[in-house]
Order: C-alpha cells, then sequence, then structure tokens
C-alpha cells in the first residue's frame, strides 16, 4: 500500500491529533512563519518528526495544484474499513446518524460530505466500493480534518449492507424528489441512517428499494435539485435539530 500526501494546515492538524506514528515527512514552505503554521510544527517537533522547508516552485510540484497551505506532509494510510468492521465502529452508539452516499464520485463532494458529517455528529459514512470516489488528498483538503476524524467505510454491497443496519434497528431514509413529504415532516429521531443519491442520478433502484423511507427537501425556486454536499448537510442538521427536541 503506496504513502498518502496531505494538504494544508487543518488535515494536517487532524492527522497528527488522532495518529501522529503514520507521519513520514513533511514539507513547508520556506520564510512562511505565521501564528497558524508555527505552533503546528512545533507539535509535530515534539513527535521527532522529520521537517523539510521548500521553496514555493518545489512546494506548489509537489502539491500537484492543491492548495496546500504551505504545508504538505507524507503519511502511511489509514486502514481501509469494509462491512465486516461496521459492527465495531458503531459500538457505544445507542442512537446511531449515519450517512450513505450512493455512488457520489467527485472528490470535492466527498470532502465536503465528510465535513458535513463531522459536524453533525455522525458515526461513520457508508459507501459502495464500486461506485465512490477514493479516499485521496484533494478530499482531505476539503474535508478539513473530518476524514481523519470520521470512519468511511467502504462495503461490497450497499443493499445487503442497508439491511443489517436495519436488522441492528436503524431507521434508513432515502433523498428522493419524488418522495410524498419532506424532511420536516419525517421522523429523524432514534438511530437512523440519510441516504444520500449520486450527482444527477440519484440513489440506484434496489439502494431505493431497501430504504425505510423516501424524503425530500422542499424547493421554492426555479432549481430542481441541490449539490449532494449541500443536500446532505440539510438533512443531517434537521437529523441533528429533531434529536435535540
Amino acid at each position: 500500500m503506496s504513502n498518502e500526501f496531505i494538504y494544508g494546515i487543518h488535515a494536517v492538524k487532524a492527522v497528527l491529533e488522532k495518529d501522529p506514528a503514520r507521519f513520514i515527512e513533511v514539507f513547508v514552505l520556506k520564510g512562511r512563519q505565521d501564528d497558524r503554521l508555527l505552533p503546528l510544527l512545533k507539535l509535530l517537533q515534539t513527535y521527532g518528526i522529520s521537517i523539510q522547508q521548500m521553496g514555493r516552485k518545489p512546494l506548489d510540484e509537489k502539491a500537484k495544484g492543491a492548495n496546500h497551505q504551505g504545508i504538505i506532509a507524507r503519511v502511511k494510510p489509514t486502514k481501509a474499513l469494509n462491512e465486516n468492521d461496521l459492527d465495531d465502529v458503531l459500538v457505544g452508539h445507542e442512537t446511531p446518524l449515519l450517512l450513505i452516499l450512493d455512488g457520489v464520485t467527485d472528490p470535492h463532494n466527498l470532502g465536503a460530505c465528510l465535513r458535513n458529517a463531522d459536524a453533525a455528529g455522525v458515526a461513520a459514512v457508508i459507501v459502495p466500493k464500486d461506485r465512490s470516489a477514493p479516499l485521496t488528498a484533494t478530499v482531505s483538503k476539503v474535508a478539513c480534518g473530518a476524514a481523519e476524524t470520521v470512519p468511511l467505510v467502504r462495503v461490497t454491497n450497499l443493499a445487503r449492507t442497508m439491511r443489517h443496519l436495519q436488522e441492528r434497528g436503524v431507521w434508513i431514509v432515502g433523498t428522493a424528489g419524488e418522495a410524498t413529504h419532506d424532511i420536516y415532516h419525517s421522523k429523524l429521531n432514534g438511530p437512523l441512517a440519510i441516504v444520500m443519491g449520486a450527482e444527477g442520478d440519484g440513489m440506484r433502484r434496489l439502494t431505493r428499494e431497501t430504504c425505510d423511507d423516501l424524503i425530500k427537501i422542499p424547493m421554492a425556486g426555479s432549481v430542481s435539485s441541490l449539490n449532494v454536499s449541500v443536500a446532505s448537510g440539510i438533512c443531517l442538521f434537521e437529523a441533528v435539530r429533531q434529536r435535540q427536541n
């Protein structure tokens, strides 16, 4: 398994706080001395992590176009989670909130969904192995550290995993424009998984049929749909609101 590169202050800090043993080396922009970067560099040094200073051009080339914010880290990859790990991930979550992404292939959308999931206290994000963006440096950068805090579980058979969750008492709601009721008139408390479909195509047929209920976001304007990361944020935080009442 090859090493990974992560870019940006938030992503580097999140990995350092969660698992400093993953670090191999860090590259920083030569001459950058500011209040955001210096505390992170001092923390890296306390762990004995190698830090190399580089000029702007070689650092940009190493980032391959990513917005690195003056810092890049080469790290060991995280352990890939699959359906066999799901029960362990849910240990300690009496009323878990889960996010299922069926076919989200854009890394920016996956990163934004992970960031939403972290903010909403989601126990895990579940994706199919064959129709999902890989966990790349771009995903980690967009996620602003959430890729290191929210378990991402890749499953071979999404419908089978959904049925397993249902057997555990998790209520599964899918989002679809043709649903007969909206998220504000739906029960979203208790053990819950929210399913978001792919950009443009929505959920696959078997995924849709496996859901316990279908809900929609009310749309008042001329736009027919929302970006999947925006829609996931709306649905997750309506669930959070209901759980607090």
